[in-house]
């Protein structure tokens, strides 16, 4: 049995099935149009980039066995779907439901929810991407997070493949402002978490092990909540509930904008403020790199230089350290699978190949 477990964020907006993604790419393919209409911004710049499997399609079940097959045989064993509720329904939801979830060999490997609240603006749009216009809040009211709540344990907390932390299903949360703005206050999100954890319980499943996504600031402003804006320490973070944390992307905290093996710096501050400061379970975190160019006409300044494999490596042994000295549940997050208009992914391209899934399977499975 693999000793670590290597998450990697999916995001799933590779499929043309759902139709409100006509909002941004019309074109019917999702962001694989912004994918194939990239091009390069300056001399030397690594874009255009191809998919070595091509502009597959990721809500195709049979395109999901494959590359499950892929990501388990370099050590990918956990999959985190990126999971949107806009407008009162779920968002881009069938790259899980019917490309992962109906692949003959799902069972293979786990899955997990990380709950992406944020507000979605025309950023997917690149025809309107510099203007930041809002398009659907990511806030939900107390009424709204039961449904959604209800939905994360029938449909996929309950299955046997769902991932589970000290036995209890995970469900991470990317934006906890958004979240307790929405929701009302402080201690109404911690009536919501509750609520949800007795259902989890009522279910069967043992509760919920909620995580943290961490961003750089330890504080977070609220919006006039709770009688007048506030701030949330890493102590309310405890109390409302949360049980581990993790990042989501080295550019929420580090200056991205350096030799990419520098970054084991940014790290080590990062990591160390955590242990001193977060008294929960702090689960390392690898991006791979950092170059949203893809996205927008203007050029944008932050990428990473220099992310190869090799310093892909370092990154993940740094990360594998961290896990053995701390002597912690073996998880290792990664952007991403496919984050390919962020430039951050694991899927092979034509730049270097297999590399990273190389990078991990030499460091995690031989």
């Amino acid at each position: 049995m693999q000793k670590y477990d290597i998450a990697a964020y999916i995001w799933p907006a590779y499929t043309g099935t759902e139709p409100r993604t006509r909002i941004f790419w019309p074109e019917g393919f999702g962001e694989w149009q912004t994918v194939k209409a990239a091009g390069s911004k300056f001399e030397g710049h690594s874009w255009p980039r191809k998919p070595l499997w091509g502009y597959v399609d990721e809500a195709d079940p049979f395109v999901m066995e494959m590359e499950i097959e892929a990501a388990v045989s370099h050590g990918v064993n956990v999959f985190i779907y990126d999971w949107y509720w806009y407008d009162q329904r779920p968002f881009l939801e069938t790259c899980l439901n019917d490309g992962f979830l109906k692949a003959r060999n799902n069972k293979k490997m786990k899955f997990y929810l990380m709950w992406a609240n944020h507000d979605a603006t025309d950023v997917w749009d690149k025809r309107n991407a510099e203007q930041g216009t809002i398009i659907w809040k990511g806030a939900v009211a107390l009424d709204e997070f039961k449904k959604i709540g209800r939905r994360w344990i029938e449909r996929y907390m309950c299955l046997d493949n769902y991932y589970r932390i000290g036995g209890k299903p995970v469900i991470s949360i990317y934006d906890l402002k958004n979240f307790i703005d929405g929701i009302g206050g402080m201690q109404t999100a911690k009536e919501a978490l509750g609520w949800l954890d007795a259902e989890a319980e009522k279910a069967g499943l043992g509760g919920i092990h909620f995580q943290y996504i961490k961003w750089g600031d330890n504080n977070l402003n609220l919006s006039g909540v709770d009688g007048g804006e506030k701030k949330v320490s890493l102590s309310d973070i405890v109390s409302l509930g949360f049980e581990s944390a993790t990042h989501y992307q080295f550019v929420h905290f580090a200056d991205v904008r350096k030799d990419y093996g520098l970054l084991s710096e940014d790290l080590k501050k990062e990591w160390d403020n955590i242990d001193k400061n977060l008294n929960i379970t702090f689960f390392p975190h690898v991006s791979i790199g950092w170059d949203n160019n893809p996205r927008y006409n203007s050029f944008r300044e932050h990428i990473a230089v220099n992310n190869t494999p090799e310093n892909f490596s370092r990154l993940l042994m740094q990360a594998k350290e961290y896990i053995d000295s701390h002597n912690i549940h073996p998880l290792i997050t990664v952007n991403s699978w496919n984050e390919w208009t962020e430039t951050s992914y694991l899927e092979p391209d034509n730049i270097y190949g297999y590399g990273y899934l190389e990078a991990i399977k030499n460091i995690f499975l031989k």
